[in-house]
């Protein structure tokens, strides 16, 4: 039976990592996959999360099973460091889930358990991902215009435009902050607009937020997602843990589901637990621990919060050194918006054939569609990207 398998076709980051694994020259650069990386181009386990790593080790007296959602406390440190006060705690239903993709994943089949023949609306463009797991579970999927290809910013009003044609339950996804690929983002006004839109349209809003303290703080990262939630009858939020906490291969995410009164909570949560248990019974437990020990030691808390800023701040400052660059090579002010952009993506707007001259002759490696990651950067590095961006896109 196995014979009638076709061949899937590698993800193109992947296939990115390991031709730059491949490449032997000396000055290349990986700006593909989506990891942080320090100035010595390591990805450091934070110091926050290494103190809390010895805390369960020194603790933890048995490995049984979590429940069908994982622990609460874990639940309970999420919703508050996303939702804050912002909706009603007795409202909320929050299932662990293995990273921010299985929340997208177990997002998607909790509103299709909710209707059936639902759409899902997601911008143009968006994480591949997104789209990969609507098409293999067979959901329909329609876009909505977002990326001003010359600008190179968000293009609000074909975004409303678009979003027009949503239908009542249709769903649609929005990024909470730092825009994936983009790194262009709605401003916190625009999403009121967008969260009144949704709300007349009678649809269903899915927040992804995987890169919440990356942008502009933890708590201006979360705005959008709070002005939503207070706003909106009913939500949905998928949180990441995998980069502002940079554990990454512990797979650690969540999903939230706000119902629209308190008395409707226990059913949606009794179908987020279902799916859970169909999907692989109970979630992984050691992310999740060392996130909720982090979040409830208010010493490791704040030591976080610190090393979190200053992943921030030397994003911020490689936007700021690369924009710089390109404007004193190109004599221009064409890659401003890198600067302003946020977060760890910024598009660049190269077309595929500028990129893979980039590769060729700088060894630049980033996705063809000019998605870069900026935290694949170094401060010594930047002037050389800056002469390969210059030299090669017209």
């Amino acid at each position: 039976m196995l014979n009638n398998l076709t061949t899937q076709y590698p993800d193109p980051i992947m296939q990115l990592i390991t031709l730059c694994r491949e490449d032997t020259r000396d000055t290349k650069i990986d700006l593909g996959v989506g990891v942080y990386k320090d100035g010595a181009g390591q990805t450091p386990v934070m110091h926050a999360v290494r103190a809390a790593s010895k805390k369960v080790w020194d603790n933890e007296t048995t490995k049984v099973y979590t429940g069908l959602s994982g622990d609460p406390e874990f639940g309970q440190a999420m919703r508050k460091l996303v939702l804050a006060d912002s909706v009603d705690a007795e409202r909320v239903g929050v299932i662990a889930t293995p990273g921010g993709t299985g929340a997208i994943r177990q997002a998607f089949e909790l509103a299709r358990l909710a209707n059936p023949d639902l759409t899902v609306w997601t911008s143009n463009p968006t994480w591949p991902n997104h789209l990969a797991i609507l098409k293999f579970m067979g959901i329909p999927n329609t876009e909505y215009a977002y990326f001003d290809e010359v600008s190179c910013n968000v293009d609000f009003d074909a975004m409303m435009g678009s979003l027009k044609g949503v239908q009542a339950g249709d769903m649609v996804l929005l990024h909470g902050c730092c825009h994936n690929p983009t790194g262009a983002n709605l401003t916190l006004e625009q999403f009121g607009l967008v969260a009144d839109l949704i709300a007349d349209k009678g649809a269903l809003a899915l927040v992804d937020i995987a890169y919440q303290g990356f942008g502009d703080g933890l708590e201006e990262d979360a705005a959008p997602t709070r002005l939503l939630a207070s706003k909106l009858p009913e939500m949905l939020v998928a949180a990441s843990c995998s980069k502002n906490f940079g554990v990454y291969r512990e797979r650690t995410g969540c999903l939230m589901a706000i119902s629209e009164d308190a008395s409707m909570t226990a059913k949606t949560q009794a179908n987020m637990n279902y799916l859970n248990r169909v999907a692989f019974s109970f979630p992984p437990d050691h992310g999740a621990r060392l996130v909720t020990t982090v979040l409830t030691d208010e010493t490791l808390t704040a030591q976080w919060k610190t090393e979190l800023e200053e992943v921030r701040l030397s994003m911020l400052g490689l936007r700021t050194q690369l924009s710089d660059e390109l404007r004193q090579r190109t004599n221009s002010d064409r890659f401003d918006f890198i600067a302003q952009h946020r977060g760890m993506f910024s598009r660049i707007g190269a077309t595929p054939e500028e990129v893979m001259k980039m590769r060729e002759d700088f060894a630049i490696y980033m996705v063809s569609d000019s998605r870069m990651n900026i935290a694949g950067l170094k401060p010594s590095t930047v002037p050389f990207l800056a002469e390969a961006i210059a030299k090669s896109c017209k």
